[in-house]
């Protein structure tokens, strides 16, 4: 049983059982099973694309991405630029990760020479600059001259804090070849997206970009003696990530149903670092499969566990209390493990 359980790692192995306890409780308090894995599968697919962005960074050498909140911004700035040119649908979606896509490059690599500037402290500065963009942004969001009666308010100056997607990029993924299997919804389409961009990802790591990208963030000595240029890697990995995050937090809105700008994404990031972490990924080592596994026991447990912990203590904030423990519980154990220990 204790090679079992070094085999898989002790956090997968602990939130596959602790997932298991809170579906079988649920059957029992009488919670329809149905509901539970349809949020289930809908988180997975809208939390994905931005667990997803951790891979470039962690392969990379510059550990977890607590600065994908940099890429959320961006994201969110592309989706409310595509409502301001009344864009609607498919189009309106396509258009606002096509325009995430430039931003992301400058902003990406401006991000990336400023971890090349900070080697050795990647993690501590990824955290100090997200947390600074999003408090920049909550001034852009007042100031940008947007005029649409979805986003803005009715009186004074600047966006809504939460404005609706009903009438514009709502569930589109979702909603695309849409069926379900007895009382589970699968948004199809929503699902297909992610994967894809997960076959994406994993295609790049195996290229030749890739391997060195690896290669400098395992052994960065081996990588200069083998002639790999670390720094540009570094560059392109993070712009991976921060398009990744735009995207990410585009596919979530349209699943969500709501755009949340100011402070909104200032805390994106912890639990797109826990749910890798949980997939088996380490501070320095990361794959596609962490990202996959790690997100459906992530999600799986805080999605099934909330009403069930409000079905048997029906007061006070007992689900979300338990979300930040295990949430910030697994990134401090993780982080114990850099060298990539389990």
């Amino acid at each position: 049983m204790a090679t079992f359980i070094k085999d898989i790692g002790f956090p997968r192995f602990l939130m596959s059982l602790l997932l298991i306890v809170i579906l079988v409780t649920a059957i029992v308090v009488g919670i329809p099973i149905g509901m539970v894995l349809t949020d289930l599968v809908q988180r997975v697919g809208m939390y994905g694309v931005i667990v997803l962005a951790m891979v470039p960074s962690i392969q990379s050498g510059t550990g977890p991405n607590f600065a994908v909140t940099i890429g959320i911004v961006l994201g969110l700035l592309a989706a409310t630029t595509a409502i301001e040119f009344n864009l609607v649908g498919m189009w309106a979606f396509l258009f606002a990760i096509a325009m995430a896509l430039p931003l992301s490059i400058i902003v990406g690599l401006l991000y990336g020479k400023l971890l090349n500037a900070c080697k050795g402290a990647e993690m501590t500065i990824s955290t100090y600059t997200g947390f600074s963009i999003v408090q920049l942004m909550c001034i852009a969001w007042i100031v940008i001259p947007f005029n649409s009666q979805i986003m803005r308010w009715p009186i004074g100056k600047g966006l809504k804090t939460t404005f609706t997607l009903e009438s514009t990029i709502y569930k589109v993924l979702d909603n695309f070849l849409y069926f379900k299997i007895g009382e589970v919804e699968i948004p199809t389409g929503l699902l297909l997206f992610f994967f894809a961009a997960c076959l994406l990802v994993y295609a790049f790591t195996q290229s030749k970009m890739g391997t060195a990208i690896q290669l400098g963030g395992m052994n960065n000595k081996f990588a200069v003696a083998s002639g790999v240029d670390i720094d540009r890697g570094r560059l392109v990995a993070n712009v991976i990530s921060t398009y990744l995050g735009a995207v990410g937090i585009i596919v979530y809105s349209q699943s969500f149903g709501f755009i949340q700008l100011y402070t909104a994404p200032l805390m994106m990031a912890f639990p797109a670092v826990a749910a890798v972490l949980i997939g088996g990924a380490t501070a320095s080592r990361a794959k596609v499969s962490h990202v996959i596994i790690g997100v459906i026991l992530f999600q799986g447990v805080l999605t099934s566990s909330m009403p069930v912990l409000n079905e048997i203590i029906p007061f006070g904030s007992v689900a979300e209390i338990s979300r930040m423990v295990i949430q910030n519980g697994i990134i401090l154990y993780a982080l114990t493990k850099v060298d990539g220990g389990q």
